[in-house]
């Protein structure tokens, strides 16, 4: 039994067992509008407040419109830009409309669709008889939103975002020459952001009916006994009447399509343990596509996945304070093609990655009853670039590469992972010349956790024919069978102590130890250089290259922020 089908159980579902809630209990400030009934039109200021006016929808508008009961909501014109007060949406207002997709258009003479809250996809529901009422049971039943390529939406502050809730969907289907941008009004209307500045919007929420190991389950995952019942898990976000929640049975829920697709400037603590990433993937199912997407300067995460199976090919996360990819509560999907570029002063790790949410090595039965029905994360992670930030006092901690830990079994291949810019780590004079302290500084790669550490020894976890060039190399626990991390990685990888002062990887460098990179371009194969000799890595999957992107085949071209010199506040730190 799937979860569509339990949901029309309510009797019997009652009786089950209901799904770990996060601590999320702030609520959000109750600012929808009284009387809902507002006919908006192409009258109205710059203010972000929708206005009262004459026959809406003409000709004369080009803002989104929609009809509730009857009443046509649509944003009011300020020539170039729309505007869109909380009567037409906001967290305690969702755009709940099934009759029609809301359409945001590129605007002319570069346009902006500006928010006075947040924009909200649908109703959120809280137990399997209130979604059974609504019919929604999958990906599509709820409202859609399309956003045009080009076109570009723009928030006010840390306290509004964005969320797409179960059953709903965003198609947002960019192209390289004109990329969708959802960012704040500092960044697209005034023009007074930094080029780091982050908490200037929230971010974009997605809920997906996907599994997160939060939830109770019946069966092994993907088999057809497999399902669940009460599976409402508080999303990230601000709590009471605008809670959101996901998780699910369905992998293969579809949320939509996101590409060429940038987030910028985003994020903000909402309470603690309760951060707002770039863009959060709340058990989004593999039926969803992500293609070219881009997290810019973000204050925690820049892609968090919270259970789920999305895949993501050709991601950038530029400036991200915390982790650039996040993986929690049994992600299974694959990331393809992810380029990092950490702050030279700031950025935590380049991946980390959690096997099993609410994690305890003290309830090891658990653990292995999550790993053994498939419930643990399992991500897939190929041609991967991070340079990693030299920081050692960055907001988040100091600037390091992979973290695997709590029972993930990832499988990472064809990867550059590199500090060597610059020194890292804490002197410390021994009295007879000054020594490195390596203790807890921006290492390559950490692994933690007796489930991950046997999962190393067993094959389940991975790191495979790729470039690891860093000073403090490892950090972890040995294997259960003894073999060193370092032994580990060194076995099917071109590994690389860097000197303490740091060493330069670009090849017009005139280091001739290292020569991986060409700015932030992987250099061929066969001009490689590691350890003062020719790379021996034999990419994965009839790979041509390791690395996240080569300059002869520049899929960041055009569309990102950040790497060009045309489209970018500064440049970047390494070159």
């Amino acid at each position: 039994m799937n979860i569509k089908s339990l949901l029309f159980v309510g009797a019997f579902v009652a009786a089950l067992t209901a799904c770990e809630s996060g601590d999320v209990n702030i609520d959000a400030k109750n600012n929808a509008t009284a009387d809902n009934s507002v006919d908006n039109s192409i009258t109205g200021d710059n203010s972000g407040n929708s206005t009262e006016g004459g026959d809406s929808g003409t000709s004369g508008n080009p803002c989104a419109s929609y009809s509730n009961s009857g009443v046509v909501r649509q944003g009011s014109y300020a020539a170039p830009n729309c505007n869109y007060g909380s009567d037409f949406v906001d967290l305690t207002n969702p755009i709940t409309t099934t009759d029609v997709q809301v359409t945001f258009a590129d605007l002319s003479n570069d346009g902006v669709h500006i928010f006075s809250g947040s924009l909200v996809v649908g109703r959120n529901y809280s137990d399997d008889d209130e979604m059974a009422a609504a019919g929604i049971t999958q990906g599509g039943d709820g409202a859609v939103i399309r956003l045009e390529e080009g076109a570009t939406l723009a928030f006010r502050s840390s306290d509004d975002y964005m969320v797409i809730n179960r059953g709903s969907q965003i198609f947002a289907e960019g192209s390289a020459a004109k990329p969708i941008t959802i960012t704040s009004v500092s960044d697209a209307v005034d023009g007074t952001v930094g080029p780091e500045d982050v908490s200037q919007w929230g971010g974009l929420i997605i809920n997906g009916f996907g599994v997160t190991n939060k939830c109770a389950y019946e069966g092994v995952r993907g088999a057809d006994n497999f399902s669940t019942t009460n599976c409402h898990v508080a999303a990230e976000g601000k709590g009471g009447s605008a809670q959101s929640y996901y998780g699910g049975d369905n992998d293969d829920d579809n949320s939509g399509i996101l590409e060429y697709f940038v987030v910028k400037h985003t994020g903000a603590q909402v309470a603690q343990d309760n951060e707002l990433n770039g863009v959060s993937f709340d058990a989004v199912g593999r039926g969803t596509t992500v293609n070219y997407l881009e997290a810019y300067s973000t204050y925690d995460d820049g892609i968090e996945m919270f259970g789920g199976a999305v895949d993501i090919n050709y991601y950038v996360a530029v400036y991200v304070r915390d982790d650039s990819i996040d993986i929690d509560e049994g992600y299974i999907g694959s990331i393809t093609n992810a380029l990092v570029v950490q702050s030279a002063t700031d950025g935590q790790q380049c991946l980390e990655s959690d096997g099993i949410g609410s994690y305890s090595d003290a309830q090891a039965t658990k653990n292995e009853d999550f790993i053994a029905r498939g419930l643990n994360s399992a991500a897939n992670l190929s041609n991967i670039t991070c340079i990693i930030s030299p920081n050692a006092d960055g907001t988040h901690g100091v600037g390091a590469g992979l973290r695997i830990r709590e029972g993930h079994f990832a499988k990472i291949s064809n990867s550059i992972i590199t500090t060597a810019y610059m020194a890292d780590g804490v002197t410390e004079d021994d009295g007879a010349g000054t020594i490195i302290d390596d203790a807890d500084e921006n290492q390559c790669v950490r692994i933690d956790n007796a489930e991950t550490l046997q999962g190393a020894v067993d094959g389940d976890v991975a790191i495979e024919q790729s470039i690891i060039a860093c000073h403090d190399l490892t950090k972890g626990d040995d294997l259960p069978d003894a073999t060193t991390l370092e032994d580990f990685i060194t076995a099917t990888n071109d590994v690389m102590q860097t000197a303490v002062t740091g060493e330069n990887p670009q090849a017009d460098d005139t280091d001739v130890n290292i020569a991986i990179l060409d700015g932030f371009y992987s250099i061929p194969l066969a001009d490689m250089i590691i350890n003062g000799g020719p790379a021996t890595v034999t990419p994965l999957n009839s790979a041509t290259y390791v690395g996240a992107v080569i300059r002869a085949d520049d899929w960041t071209a055009n569309w990102t922020y950040g790497l060009h010199p045309e489209n970018r506040g500064q440049a970047l730190w390494f070159e």
